[in-house]
């Protein structure tokens, strides 16, 4: 009864000091970004994202409402007016993107990085896409075993891929080959790529081995 007594006390005690410092966390949080606009959160927001954001979520991870996000975003939007970047929106998505005025720049770019060497990560990221998509981003994250956020932005960017809208969820989204991509490569579909069949049966017992790693 003494040991049960014990261990209870033991438990309680370390669940206050978790609690406790998640307190002491926020209140760091809190007190680092309470000086700063809402319009700067927003910007960072988005650039963190690098991929269209709602109101709806943005309100809910700055705790504050939708009417004051969107206020926040008429100043943005005028903050930004003769800056690189400007915001997109559609419906009730936001993005940073590129200013207009240098999209032929960027098409030039984009040209250009079709052609260069890519890390190893940005290799595996991109055979997925190619192999597996339309893919969930969640789904490359399972494969590779790592979070693939970054890369994924940087392939968006050099526009070897693509992002759509999950027909089967709305405020999501599936990563897919870009056109750009099938005419570097000198094909009209994905499964005119070699090995296309068999890649995809080694990509499935791979998912397939490490489900059963993960049941066990």
């Amino acid at each position: 009864m003494d040991l049960v007594i014990l261990i209870y006390r033991q438990n309680l005690l370390t669940h206050q000091i978790t609690h406790k410092k998640m307190e002491d966390t926020q209140k760091t949080q809190n007190n680092i970004t309470e000086d700063i606009s809402l319009e700067i959160k927003i910007e960072s927001l988005l650039f963190y994202y690098g991929e269209p954001v709602t109101i709806l979520k943005i309100s809910k991870i700055l705790n504050t409402t939708s009417e004051q996000i969107e206020e926040s975003i008429k100043t943005l939007e005028k903050s930004l007016a003769n800056r690189g970047v400007s915001l997109s929106r559609k419906e009730d998505e936001i993005a940073l993107v590129t200013n207009k005025t240098m999209s032929e720049l960027i098409k030039n770019l984009r040209k250009e990085d079709l052609s260069k060497d890519l890390s190893k990560a940005a290799m595996e990221t991109l055979s997925i896409v190619i192999y597996r998509g339309p893919i969930k981003r969640a789904e490359i994250d399972y494969i590779r075993g790592v979070n693939s956020q970054f890369i994924l932005r940087l392939l968006l960017i050099r526009g070897l891929i693509e992002k759509v809208t999950n027909p089967q969820d709305e405020r999501g989204y599936l990563y897919k080959p870009s056109f750009d991509l099938l005419n570097y490569l000198g094909i009209n579909k994905i499964s005119e790529i070699p090995e296309y069949e068999t890649t995809n049966e080694s990509i499935d017992n791979f998912i397939n081995n490490k489900d059963d790693e993960n049941e066990e």
